[in-house]
């Protein structure tokens, strides 16, 4: 009988410990598939700092590095500079990238670094309880904005995606979603175009993913992926906010 439809190469056979209905799974296994794909499994490096991604060292069959909390690309453009000839990425959350993370991501994206970084944007700290994260909602209510959260005295979410467009920096950075197969598609799209930037040493690449927490949000995961396409896409609009490449195609 023909196979169509195997698991990832990329991917090693542990079984994963994201909650039901998370969408970790989803966005391993693009990433896996975008690997496999290029054919750069024997040369790639992953870099995963704290958070629900911190044990991607189990999943992804390729050699990995834990960073400290937020400092993943600081540890890839490391990695990058001292094995040019290798394929870097880094995994990581909002919590992670967007808040104690922000200085190292803003700042290897202003240098271009030649990395690839997957972020995944589920609006909240997922692995440590449900905190409020910097892409928390407005009004969202979270473990430490029991009432919603309140803009007025924590200001507003952060959308990274937009900010980091407006740097000279970056090469490549598009929102993405995984709640329904036509945005998985895409999601699979941007992500292998991020890894082949780095292949073809472009320079900086991020994928911002729009994802789910069921546990953390309180919500079922049929109800958490309908939350995504009524609450969360809404604030963050999906598409190319920076692609130089495209832009001097069009010249």
């Amino acid at each position: 009988m023909a196979v169509v439809f195997q698991k990832p190469k990329a991917l090693t056979d542990a079984p994963l410990h994201y909650c039901p209905g998370c969408t970790h799974g989803i966005i391993h296994r693009l990433v896996a598939e975008a690997i496999d794909e290029l054919g750069i499994e024997g040369k790639t490096v992953g870099v995963a700092p704290v958070g629900c991604s911190v044990m991607a060292y189990d999943y992804f069959a390729c050699d990995m590095v834990e960073a400290a909390h937020g400092r993943a690309p600081a540890v890839a453009t490391g990695l990058k500079r001292a094995l040019p000839e290798n394929i870097i990425f880094t995994y990581q959350g909002d919590g992670d990238l967007a808040s104690i993370g922000m200085a190292e991501t803003v700042h290897a994206a202003t240098r271009n670094e030649n990395i690839t970084v997957i972020f995944v944007n589920n609006a909240i700290y997922g692995m440590t309880g449900g905190q409020m994260a910097p892409t928390s909602l407005p009004g969202q209510v979270t473990q430490t904005s029991p009432y919603g959260r309140d803009t007025a005295t924590v200001g507003f979410p952060i959308r990274v995606s937009e900010m980091l467009s407006t740097l000279d920096g970056p090469e490549f950075i598009q929102r993405v979603a995984v709640n329904n197969v036509k945005n998985i598609n895409a999601a699979k799209k941007a992500i292998k175009k991020a890894f082949q930037n780095q292949v073809e040493g472009k320079g900086f690449s991020l994928v911002e993913v729009v994802s789910t927490c069921p546990t953390n949000w309180g919500l079922t995961p049929q109800k958490a992926l309908e939350w995504v396409e009524e609450k969360m896409i809404p604030y963050y609009p999906l598409g190319v906010y920076k692609d130089r490449s495209a832009n001097k195609e069009e010249k």
